[in-house]
């Protein structure tokens, strides 16, 4: 078994990104910027109004205020503001010449001849100043980003409606077993639902990714290299569940070996999935992951989600945080890094959950974070601080 970080690091250093290509603003979310973004204007352009109010000069107030103007966003100011005058402006307007402070619409009182008064002994000046958020030139951007929604807002403030982004990988699915039939089909004795690879494949749609289901191979390995091959002419990376670790018919290692694949892991000091292997072959990339769908589940979301995110010169930064455990934790054995799925509460604590194992489906509907557990560690007390993972 080679340590979790370490098969990170082989598969960050395996992988060769994918080629770049361009995509319109409105696509480019959930895709990995392959270019600096760089913005061509100084945000705010202008000094601008935070809020509505009346723009001044300091040392006038609190009036009264002669109004000489009013400005709404979208307008140029083309008076300037002298002693004893104000002018009325919206939120988002150039601050007109002579202006040093615009004071709260809340706080202002109109007297009888129309001049107005501040109501208030201070005030902030409430200035957007020019290019504080930004300035021409800047990189807003980097290369490797993953464009979310708050991104998207960045592109557009700097004019790009073509994005260059690196391409997605087309990954494919196969789930292997004798045992298994598709879910339209009752179980006969001895068989299975399977569920891994419709996971999987849901899995990378929630990733934003393109899932390409090759269905059930059977324990055969005439029959899994034909799938291997004839899979891999038409994707970039294949997902296969099952058949990876060391039993009579976990033939995915050896067919992988006849197909020329140099395999880079085997296993990984994980708990569930110690037996998770990853190859290389030629720019196509494969990782098996074993049969029990908690195992698979886990091991998409930590190193599929590192091969995928590598493949489009993206290294993920995972959200994790510090939780205070709710119940006493023990496990016997502690040589591998856990990951134990469990629900943090409304309180922001985190709730242990019955757990059969890697084969218990049904916890990760319950569950909406992922507690690591570190190597060494066997006792865990209630009230400790552990690392959790949001689903």
């Amino acid at each position: 078994m080679i340590p979790f970080e370490e098969a990170y690091q082989i598969i960050r250093t395996s992988v060769v990104p994918l080629e770049k290509e361009t995509v319109l603003l409105a696509d480019s979310q959930n895709r990995i910027l392959a270019e600096e973004i760089v913005s061509d204007v100084n945000i705010p352009p202008f000094n601008k109004a935070a809020m509505d109010g009346f723009a001044c000069r300091r040392t006038d107030l609190p009036g009264p205020l002669r109004i000489v103007d009013e400005i709404p966003a979208g307008k140029f100011p083309t008076v300037e503001i002298k002693e004893g005058e104000c002018a009325r402006i919206m939120t988002g307007a150039p601050i007109p010449k002579g202006a040093d402070t615009v004071f709260m619409v809340e706080y202002h009182e109109i007297q009888p001849d129309g001049s107005v008064i501040f109501t208030r002994d201070k005030t902030a000046n409430n200035i957007c100043l020019l290019g504080e958020d930004v300035k021409e030139g800047d990189v807003v951007l980097s290369k490797g980003t993953l464009i979310k929604p708050q991104e998207i807002a960045i592109l557009a403030g700097a004019g790009k409606t073509n994005i260059e982004v690196f391409r997605r990988p087309i990954v494919g699915v196969i789930s292997t077993g004798s045992e298994l039939v598709e879910p339209n089909i009752l179980p006969a004795a001895g068989q299975i639902r399977n569920s891994n690879g419709h996971q999987m494949v849901a899995q990378l749609k929630r990733m934003g990714m393109v899932g390409e289901y090759f269905g059930i191979v059977p324990d055969s390995q005439e029959e899994l290299r034909k799938a291997i091959h004839s899979a891999m002419k038409m994707i970039d990376v294949l997902f296969i569940s099952g058949g990876v670790s060391v039993g009579d018919y976990d033939f995915v290692p050896l067919v992988l070996q006849e197909l020329e694949f140099e395999i880079l892991i085997t296993s990984i000091a994980t708990k569930p999935g110690k037996h998770t292997l990853f190859a290389r072959k030629e720019g196509k990339y494969v990782l098996g992951f074993p049969g029990n769908p908690v195992s698979s589940f886990v091991q998409l979301e930590t190193v599929g989600r590192e091969l995928l995110c590598s493949l489009m010169g993206n290294q993920p930064k995972l959200l994790k945080f510090k939780c205070v455990l709710l119940d006493d934790y023990h496990r016997k054995a502690s040589d591998r890094l856990e990951f134990l799925p469990v629900q943090i509460t409304e309180t922001g604590k985190v709730k242990l959950l019955p757990y059969n194992g890697s084969a218990h489906i049904h916890v990760l509907s319950k569950a909406n974070a992922i507690m690591e557990i570190p190597i060494g560690v066997k006792q865990i007390e209630q009230g400790d601080l552990v690392s959790v993972r949001p689903l």
